[in-house]
């Protein structure tokens, strides 16, 4: 009976914190569609989709189709990332790091100060880089994609999207602080699952028209659904 009361008290906690993060992941998808400044939005949307069943579709699969809108989240936490992946193999390599790892709570958080700092020089450099690209692009009919070029262009096009990746760095930590779960991990989720009707809708009109086989599909369904349940499996297993 105790268990049952404690439970129930638990309950609106549970509901307030699920709650909080719908709201924030609803925040990210409304960032997706506000564009960044200079940038033919339709132009560059028909070289992507032209472009889907490469890198440029997988990028813009993960960013939650922020790239084919190129929104101020493009770039999305994947700056966050690399710099949290880089810091850790830093700490594998240098001794000091290593040490600061294991002082507990102060040393955890001097080094994700500096991940915070590296993801911000990372993100930079990467929102520069598809400036600096998209400059060079045409649409499908021939028309530039960036309407006026220049360095202009590519350091505001750099701070946007450096902005952008700090806001949802920002987010990711408020949902798992506040909220249920990684926060970052919920933003990619929430990325990868807003693409999924489209995707489904891609697949359907392909089997349509004889573009792909319907043995294909299910193969394809098969194997997603065996990814899963390993995964899951090795979530969920324990070593005794």
């Amino acid at each position: 009976m105790t268990g049952n009361t404690a439970s129930l008290n638990k309950l609106p906690e549970l509901q307030r914190r699920l709650l909080y993060t719908l709201a924030l992941l609803a925040v990210y998808r409304v960032g997706v569609f506000v564009p960044t400044p200079g940038v033919d939005a339709s132009a560059l949307q028909g070289l992507i989709q032209q472009q889907s069943g490469n890198l440029i579709g997988f990028f813009n699969l993960f960013s939650g189709g922020a790239l084919e809108q190129f929104s101020i989240l493009t770039l999305n936490v994947m700056p966050y990332i690399t710099a949290s992946i880089i810091l850790q193999l830093m700490t594998m390599v240098f001794p000091t790091l290593d040490r600061l790892n294991k002082q507990g709570e102060s040393g955890r958080a001097k080094i994700n100060q500096w991940t915070r700092y590296l993801t911000v020089g990372l993100a930079f450099v990467q929102g520069f880089a598809i400036a600096s690209t998209l400059e060079a692009q045409t649409g499908l009919a021939g028309q530039p994609i960036v309407t006026e070029p220049g360095w202009a262009f590519r350091i505001l096009t750099a701070l946007t999207l450096t902005a952008g990746t700090i806001f949802l760095m920002w987010l990711g930590e408020r949902i798992t602080e506040r909220g249920i779960g990684n926060g970052v991990s919920l933003i990619i989720t929430a990325g990868i699952v807003a693409r999924f009707p489209a995707a489904i809708g891609n697949t359907f009109s392909l089997v349509r028209t004889g573009e792909l086989a319907v043995f294909t599909v299910v193969g394809l369904f098969i194997l997603a659904l065996g990814v899963v349940g390993i995964i899951v499996y090795f979530e969920r297993a324990a070593r005794r």
